[in-house]
């Protein structure tokens, strides 16, 4: 999507939502008055999204090296960019409502898993304050880290259905029930999601079949090819976490304000619904579990 279509497809959406949400703020005495913004908010939301469709690593080098020099056409009240780091974080809620139009539909076939999102060294985790309180220590198969973990849910087409953000030392069963909702047919997870009690609340609540592997010390239940061939499909999850820390700078430990790191996610995970190629499964596995 060129930055053109991106901007006139976030135009739009604060025609519909931006009115209604300042009304909101001057009524619950959260905003004092309304003056003339110095850029529009579809403009600044634009370019905060566009950061990671771009090949930059830093917003800095972003806006420094591209949006001032290249864009300056386009934007023709362009900020600084002290001043576009000053007020991204008061963009937190129409980027977070912006996504929720932008999630997929469930197709019956949906994979679950978690990432971790490290802000900081494990040395300097005694000395950290940006997300002293918010963030906690965690273990994965790779080792212990300081954050927060993402879950993501994901159709077999590579879309978003629903995300979550947790303390890095919450069970990744925590968050399946809320994040399933919406959902219907097949939930693939891996070892970690194993539970017996979770498993009998998504079927009986939703009617939605948790699909995981078995440990070992488990007894060896028979279980459908469809089945077996779909775990093995999950690995197209992780790509999609490989997309969003690589390409989409979801995860770094340069953040000075947690709504900068909630802007930071929100806009990364925006950028990767709107790429036009995805991971997804191939159209013949669909066609089987259709049958």
């Amino acid at each position: 999507m060129s930055i053109l279509e991106l901007f006139c497809d976030v135009d739009d959406f604060w025609q519909d939502f931006g009115e209604e949400w300042e009304r909101s703020l001057l009524t619950s005495g959260a905003k004092q008055r309304q003056r003339d913004r110095e850029m529009a908010p579809s403009e600044i939301m634009t370019l905060l999204i566009h950061f990671h469709q771009s090949c930059y690593r830093t917003f800095k080098h972003y806006d420094t090296r591209y949006v001032q020099v290249a864009l300056r056409r386009e934007f023709p009240r362009l900020l600084s960019y002290t001043r576009m780091v000053d007020i991204m974080g008061d963009y937190l809620v129409p980027l977070t409502m912006y996504v929720q139009t932008k999630l997929g539909t469930c197709t019956g076939i949906s994979f679950i898993d978690s990432t971790k999102l490290v802000v900081c060294h494990n040395a300097r985790i005694a000395r950290h304050r940006v997300f002293a309180g918010l963030a906690a220590r965690g273990k994965t198969s790779t080792g212990w880290f300081y954050g927060f973990k993402l879950h993501l849910v994901v159709n077999d087409r590579g879309e978003v259905l629903a995300f979550c953000l947790t303390p890095g030392n919450v069970d990744d069963r925590t968050p399946v029930p809320k994040l399933a909702e919406h959902l219907n047919g097949k939930l693939i997870a891996d070892k970690g999601y194993i539970s017996q009690p979770l498993f009998e609340q998504l079927w009986c609540d939703r009617g939605v079949q948790l699909v995981t592997r078995w440990r070992k010390n488990m007894t060896n239940i028979l279980m459908p090819l469809l089945d077996k061939i779909l775990l093995r499909k999950r690995a197209m999850i992780e790509s999609i976490y490989d997309q969003l820390k690589n390409i989409s700078q979801i995860e770094h430990s340069r953040h000075r304000k947690p709504t900068h790191f909630l802007v930071n996610l929100i806009d990364g995970l925006i950028a990767y619904c709107l790429q036009p190629c995805k991971p997804s499964m191939s159209r013949e596995i669909r066609l089987g579990h259709a049958a």
